[in-house]
């Protein structure tokens, strides 16, 4: 949070913002605005662990519009040719803004498109935190046994708008049952009732648990408004051309 305000407690000193964080100490390399931009980073990565001998997976987390990217075939062949530890996770919810899945591609499956670079494939509810959690670990399994990339589908659904915190249904490009549908199938909600039929969870351990991760946030928040704005003098810094 302290990034996203610009401060010189920032993880790179507040140069980021919202849209270019990057902190390596949390093995967070870079994120970065261009579609699909981040996919050959998180190869270069991969490269570079296997040059080094680092027992490390890369993985880059892209939406559904990523894979129809040129960059996205120059890496998944490059990673599959040579094996490297990476994983590409799609997360497909649908819609690149406001257009939908149906305008833009062929009516195939996105898998299909990692199948012609000879990589492994994977696919579950990406509104059901088991399901993920478990083809997850089967993927950073293989990519660690030389087994080289991954991709891993994960159908889901945006509710809000696509850049910002309001709903956007008015504007006409989905259907209120469509988004009430997806609503239905919150992957929090789903979580918490197997969590309560298996006995694991309670009202009151649920109400610990928010109040807790509540605190946690609003001493971040705290954090950032406090910490002070980076120097005039370091604005140079780490600029190199």
């Amino acid at each position: 949070l302290a990034e996203i305000y610009g401060k010189a407690a920032g993880c790179i000193g507040g140069r980021g913002g919202s849209m270019h964080l990057t902190d390596p100490d949390k093995g967070m390399m870079a994120s970065v605005p261009i579609v699909a931009s981040s996919i050959p980073l998180a190869v270069g990565t991969a490269l570079a662990d296997r040059i080094d001998g680092r027992d490390r997976v890369s993985v880059a987390f892209i939406g559904d519009a990523s894979v129809e990217e040129g960059v996205f075939h120059e890496s998944a062949n490059f990673a599959s040719l040579n094996k490297l530890p990476v994983l590409f996770v799609c997360e497909n919810n649908l819609y690149s803004v406001y257009t939908p899945l149906s305008q833009r591609q062929p009516p195939r499956p996105i898998a299909e498109l990692a199948r012609g670079h000879a990589m492994t494939v994977m696919s579950a509810d990406g509104n059901d935190v088991e399901a993920v959690l478990r083809v997850t670990g089967e993927a950073v399994s293989l990519a660690r046994a030389g087994r080289g990339p991954a991709l891993l589908v994960l159908d889901t659904y945006r509710w809000r708008e696509h850049c910002g915190p309001n709903y956007d249904n008015h504007i006409g490009y989905r259907t209120e049952a469509e988004y009430l549908a997806w609503k239905e199938r919150c992957p929090i909600e789903r979580l918490k009732a197997k969590l309560r039929a298996a006995g694991a969870l309670d009202a009151a351990l649920e109400a610990r648990m928010v109040e807790a991760v509540q605190r946690d946030i609003d001493a971040a928040f705290e954090y950032a408004r406090a910490a002070p704005l980076p120097e005039a003098s370091q604005a140079a810094l780490h600029v190199y051309a």
